[in-house]
């Protein structure tokens, strides 16, 4: 994990959690309730984390998909042409043939 590219939300999420503790103390004056608060907000931001982290390596599997499909599919469009080359080029030497023999 590169912690850089999640450092703002881990950043939000420490915001959030400290404003959930600053509101809950401030509203309620308790202690159980700040921290079960606090460990709500906790968890909705690591939930928030999670969630990117596994957008992130679903992007990174597409692309590698991607890649690997206009890989083959250029490998498969240059077998066709070849395919397509050999063909024709057995064609055109039947019809000199055939056109020799009609010649004769």
């Amino acid at each position: 994990m590169d912690i850089p590219e999640y450092l703002p939300d881990i950043i939000l999420t420490a915001v959030m959690v400290v404003s959930t503790l600053v509101l809950i103390l401030r509203f309620w004056q308790d202690i159980i309730i700040a921290v079960a608060a606090a460990l709500m907000a906790l968890s909705l931001g690591g939930l928030f984390l999670s969630l990117e982290i596994k957008v992130r390596n679903l992007e990174k599997n597409v692309i590698t998909r991607e890649r690997m499909l206009r890989t083959n599919l250029e490998e498969i469009s240059g077998n066709m042409t070849e395919k397509y080359d050999k063909t024709t080029a057995k064609l055109e030497d039947l019809v000199t043939e055939l056109s020799k023999r009609a010649y004769k």
